[in-house]
């Protein structure tokens, strides 16, 4: 075991670190840091984590101080954010966790993603004309799947948790008997006021009974909750899903109709899959298969920008722009087409992620011409979630690491609370294609293989990755953003690998997306408007939107762990530590 000490850290006109490593050996100087960016990460030595809100952040760093590893402080951490994150943190909805074990050289992926009730059927969604019912789809007491977030992280502990669980999950059960009003908490409650004050059980929970405004500082209790994250740290879970959590829930939907019995809790299980990944230079990106579309088309569009000098021109500049937004354009189109549940349709992985397709495809992107967008078709070159979602990082002193995104699908799910649980419910059935055809929530169009059936999980975009450098533990990265995660990321990894910019950098650039359909192509406000002009010349439908998405990552480099909170909303927050367990 590597055990890192730090011995000298000061400021001067920059900021260097020294820092030596104590093993069997002779004790071995490593080089200094030059801090000589505009903007610099969080710094620490015997671990990181980086997560959307700070109370969470904390949670994760004090386990890793009392021995946990990544795993211990990723779990810790999601239970924790249920509590002060409710409009995205959650014990109702599910996601994905990629995992680095550095002892074992290994990648995992962990799907815990929601899965239909048993009594769902394909035309669930439509009304007697055939079309959309989009009010049921996404704010019924039909539009939840069954959760999977806490089978997620109990099935994370039994393969690689260190700390007993119960530890793991106490510090969430103190936040939620008492914790104050942050900012970033209040003004999310006061924003969705009146949506959630629909249900009356959100209502009692996340508005105040006078129906004055949250404050900063306003005590906030969940006593519900609380017992509900009991019971689950003393059954390891089990009660969730088949004692008395699991019949209150499924009691809920059968009061009210619902589709989601006891016998789908009983039988939900979150499940190991083989990630995706490619070589990007001295680079292994590894992501998430599918249900997840983001890993497919993450690694297809790092391996189509492989084919075009971009680290000539810049990131922002016209024709790095260009070529990245006919990339998405591609891998969109295959997403409306090929990508759904690997349980239950045949999805070409294999063949979406071959570098010679995207080489195919690289071959019909013109240097200086838009491809016009009802022109691509889904795999015309083959030979045959919310903006509320959250995403947190961690890796500790051993070289392991954890990538985690999971959702409520909108914020605060569908606005329900089951009021015997105090647990909000998620609207991931929208996520389905509906209607082969027709957009859901996010402006994503979807077929066949996304289609609604018994226990199928939704299609999603999240996208966790973790990057291995010269087969060495190097970085961490994921975002919410509905259906620009997936560009999130890849702007992400295209300015610090190609461009080298640190992560903090690499994260406050402005971003651009394209999803094929409609045909758009978003850039974030600040933005050059001479590429904007350049690119509208060469026929891009350019359009300033306001920032989205918050990505979280953490990097290991020189000894040193770099973490990096987005600073796109409020409450972000990376904390590293330099304490060190010695046993």
């Amino acid at each position: 075991m590597i055990k890192i000490r730090l011995v000298k850290l000061f400021t001067s006109s920059f900021l260097s670190l020294g820092l030596l490593i104590n093993s069997s050996t002779d004790a071995q100087e490593l080089p200094l840091l030059e801090f000589n960016s505009v903007m610099f990460p969080e710094v620490a030595t015997a671990g990181m984590v980086v997560s959307q809100e700070s109370r969470a952040t904390e949670v994760g760093v004090k386990i890793l101080e009392q021995g946990g590893n990544a795993v211990d402080a990723a779990i810790a951490v999601s239970f924790a954010l249920a509590v002060t994150l409710p409009r995205a943190g959650n014990i109702g909805g599910g996601g994905f966790m990629m995992i680095y074990d550095n002892q074992k050289k290994e990648v995992s992926a962990l799907d815990y993603r929601e899965k239909a009730p048993k009594a769902a059927y394909r035309d669930l969604f439509l009304d007697e004309s055939l079309n959309v019912d989009n009010r049921k789809a996404r704010y019924s007491i039909f539009s939840t799947g069954v959760p999977g977030t806490v089978a997620g992280m109990v099935e994370a502990h039994n393969k690689y948790g260190k700390l007993p669980f119960a530890k793991l999950v106490e510090p969430a059960i103190k936040l939620a008997q008492s914790t104050q009003m942050t900012l970033a908490m209040s003004q999310s409650f006061n924003a969705r006021k009146k949506y959630l004050s629909r249900d009356p059980a959100s209502k009692a929970i996340f508005t105040k009974a006078d129906g004055s405004n949250w404050k900063i500082g306003d005590e906030f209790q969940q006593p519900r909750l609380a017992e509900t994250l009991k019971l689950i740290a003393e059954t390891k879970g089990r009660d969730f899903y088949e004692g008395i959590t699991a019949r209150r829930i499924a009691d809920y939907f059968k009061a009210n109709n619902g589709l989601i019995t006891l016998d789908d809790l009983n039988s939900y299980r979150a499940v190991w899959r083989e990630p995706v990944s490619t070589q990007y230079g001295d680079y292994e990106v590894f992501s998430m298969p599918p249900p997840s579309s983001g890993g497919v088309h993450l690694i297809q569009l790092l391996n189509i920008m492989q084919n075009f000098p971009i680290d000539k021109a810049g990131p922002n500049s016209a024709f790095t722009t260009h070529i990245k937004t006919e990339a998405m354009k591609h891998a969109y189109a295959d997403r409306s087409e090929y990508l759904g549940d690997p349980d239950f349709v045949k999805v070409p992985v294999k063949k979406l992620i071959d570098p010679k397709y995207a080489d195919s495809i690289a071959k019909q992107i013109s240097l200086d011409k838009v491809i016009p967008t009802d022109t691509i078709k889904p795999g015309q070159y083959l030979d045959t979630e919310s903006p509320q979602t959250t995403h947190f990082s961690v890796m500790d002193k051993d070289g392991n690491i954890v990538s985690n995104t999971y959702t409520l699908n909108f914020s605060f799910g569908n606005g329900k609370s089951i009021p015997s649980v105090g647990m909000l419910l998620n609207n991931e059935m929208d996520d389905f294609s509906a209607k082969p055809g027709t957009p859901n929530g996010y402006g994503l169009l979807g077929g066949d293989a996304n289609a609604i059936a018994p226990e199928k999980r939704p299609l999603s975009s999240m996208t966790p990755v973790v990057v291995l450098k010269n087969d060495e533990p190097w970085l961490a990265t994921g975002s919410p953003g509905g259906s620009r995660i997936i560009s999130i990321v890849f702007n992400f990894l295209i300015n610090r690998m190609v461009f080298d910019m640190n992560i903090a950098e690499a994260t406050i650039q402005p971003r651009i997306h394209h999803q094929w359909y409609p045909d758009r192509l978003s850039v974030e406000k600040g933005f050059p408007k001479d590429s904007a002009k350049l690119l509208q010349e060469m026929g891009h439908n350019v359009q300033f939107r306001r920032p989205w998405g918050s990505s979280h990552s953490i990097e290991f480099q020189g000894g040193v762990f770099m973490g990096f909170a987005d600073t796109r909303r409020p409450g972000a927050s990376a904390k590293g530590t330099n304490k060190v367990e010695e046993k």
